[in-house]
């Protein structure tokens, strides 16, 4: 294990990038941990930090931290590993604390909690799987570098052509694969190229930008999309939201501001409920 870790960590330069790793899991594992207490209305935890009756969002401390942690690791010469370790893992901090309230920034609302705050935990993993994919070692878009192989003959113009041909084809395979809704092949695509030719070629998921361009309503391919999103996808999907709301709590449809509140029409029938019925005037005769 130490041998791996100097030969393939150490000695490659990727510690500043495991720092990175480690610190945002950790970040995000007890910033999750922290919030759900929260909201269990825990009476020997936290509560939420305020300024008055402003609630300061975690987001916030996390671009100071990585702002903080950016300079550093620009400003730090290379010849001071610790600081450059150490830099790497505020940023990965402040990057946690980000990416975990994403779904506020994209929708510039509080949906934290809500359906559209899964968002933020797919972001979360998104980074987590190509942070660890760089940390293996595994290139984006088959780079390898501008060197040709030993004796292939081949000289630094020709080796620039090639490989900038075969980086725009599969740049074009990842743009074709995620209009058509294949958020996740076109991303570990960049990675295992394979991924996005069967991303490209494959039917596109039905409510993607290529659907509503190229599958008329009732047509065998949009009947085909739909049978496989019904098929195969929506029991991936089932099973990942079960993995994000196990790590990261559930994720209510009602915003909690709104979940005790009543519209005008039931307060309306709430009253007319509790008002005693009016009784009629007796006639006396």
């Amino acid at each position: 294990m130490s041998e791996y870790f100097t030969l393939h960590i150490d000695d490659s330069g990727r510690l500043p990038l495991l720092a990175f790793f480690v610190a945002f899991i950790v970040t995000f594992v007890l910033t999750r941990v922290n919030v759900r207490l929260i909201r269990a209305d825990v009476r020997w935890w936290f509560r939420n930090v305020k300024a008055g009756d402003l609630h300061i969002h975690h987001v916030v401390f996390g671009v100071v931290l990585m702002l903080v942690g950016g300079v550093m690791s620009v400003a730090i010469p290379d010849a001071y590993r610790g600081f450059a370790v150490s830099a790497a893992a505020i940023f990965g901090v402040g990057s946690a604390l980000v990416l975990d309230e994403f779904a506020l920034i994209l929708h510039l609302s509080d949906v934290y909690w809500t359906e559209k705050g899964r968002a933020s935990v797919d972001a979360v993993f998104v980074a987590i799987a190509v942070t660890g994919l760089l940390l293996l070692g595994v290139r984006p878009v088959g780079f390898a570098g501008w060197e040709p192989p030993p004796g292939s003959g081949l000289d630094g113009p020709v080796l620039v052509g090639i490989y900038a041909g075969y980086l725009v084809v599969n740049l074009v395979l990842a743009v074709l694969t995620l209009l058509k809704g294949k958020i996740w092949t076109g991303l570990a695509g960049l990675f295992v190229p394979v991924l996005l030719v069967i991303g490209a070629i494959r039917v596109a998921r039905p409510g993607s930008p290529w659907a509503r361009w190229r599958y008329a309503p009732g047509s065998r391919k949009h009947r085909s999309a739909v049978w496989h999103e019904e098929r195969f996808r929506r029991p991936l999907i089932r099973a990942k939201i079960w993995v994000q709301e196990f790590i990261a709590g559930r994720h209510d449809l009602i915003r909690p501001e709104f979940r005790h509140r009543h519209t005008p029409f039931d307060r309306g029938r709430h009253h007319r409920r509790t008002e005693p019925p009016s009784r009629k005037p007796t006639r006396h005769n």
